[in-house]
């Protein structure tokens, strides 16, 4: 009986699967529960994207004196090529900055709450709380990406409809499967760089200045409004190396009938295969790593 006890994470041995996951489910339901008193969160998070595609797509028009010139100018000057030979149009255009900006708010989400959340537990004096439960952080954090991951989704796809019926395209004309295939490929390694994130919020006790600061970088990194070739040599490989780049490139170039900047379908898929392995295994050791300094040097309860 203590044996079974203990084999199931209740006595003091090592918890077992269940015991795991109702850390992971507590953990997420406590987070959807006080997301779900804000409702008007839940709708700006959708309505954000297309605002901000809109106004790359109104400024091109209004420039180059119309939207077929404004695309034929963008595609052009940015060396976009084609993979069937056609002229892009202006609803690519549109699509264009449309998946690029959803995509943008799906890194953003994924990224920023991660650091909004060890801040949030700092300030409220429960992250010390957290380090005493019998519960490995691991899962705690599963718990946490988990709720990050549904709430990006949700504001995807809702900026995704109502973006297609605003601007007048349709993504179901391309392989909109292997777009969020695609998508989905490209959250582990966005766990493991929100990681990262978390253990810098963790360390210098601060979220909301650091969000300001890098969330424009991260958008021109990351190629929302212009393909990151445009970039001089040393800046255009950093940007390429940068996981969302490729998520937001395989997107396009799934959806759009355009070159991907990394080359042939297998080339990306190889290189979003080895991103989901590689950078949450760096980003939780480093975690790990600022962790244990920060509770070593003053515990994680001071902010």
């Amino acid at each position: 009986m203590v044996a079974e006890t203990i084999s199931r994470g209740f006595g003091l041995g090592r918890p077992g699967a269940g015991a795991s996951l109702g850390v992971i489910g507590s953990v997420f339901k406590a987070r959807i529960k006080i997301i779900t008193r804000y409702k008007g969160a839940i709708l700006l998070e959708s309505l954000i994207p297309i605002i901000f595609a809109g106004l790359p797509i109104l400024l091109g028009t209004a420039v180059a004196g119309g939207e077929q010139n404004a695309a034929t100018n963008f595609f052009t000057y940015t060396h976009t090529t084609t993979t069937t030979g056609q002229t892009l149009t202006a609803a690519d255009f549109r699509l264009y900055m449309l998946m690029g900006s959803n995509t943008f708010m799906v890194v953003s989400l994924m990224l920023w709450l991660i650091g909004y959340w060890v801040r949030r537990e700092q300030e409220t004096g429960t992250l010390e709380a957290l380090y005493l439960a019998p519960a490995k952080r691991l899962y705690v954090l599963a718990g946490v990406t988990s709720y990050t991951l549904v709430r990006s989704l949700m504001a995807f796809v809702v900026a995704t409809v109502l973006g297609s019926l605003l601007f007048n395209v349709n993504p179901l004309n391309g392989p909109f499967a292997a777009a969020l295939l695609y998508l989905l490929l490209g959250i582990p390694a966005l766990w493991g760089i929100s990681f990262f994130f978390g253990a810098v919020v963790m360390r210098i006790k601060e979220a909301n200045s650091v969000i300001q600061l890098l969330q424009w970088v991260l958008a021109s990194a990351m190629g929302v409004y212009f393909p990151v070739t445009i970039f001089p040599v040393f800046l255009r490989w950093t940007a390429m190396a940068f996981p969302p780049t490729l998520m937001t490139d395989a997107i396009r170039s799934t959806l759009l009938p355009i070159e991907s900047i990394y080359g042939a379908w297998y080339v990306v898929l190889g290189l979003m295969l080895t991103a989901a392995w590689l950078v949450p295994l760096l980003g939780y050791q480093f975690f790990r790593r600022v962790e244990r300094k920060v509770r070593r040097d003053q515990g994680v309860g001071q902010f």
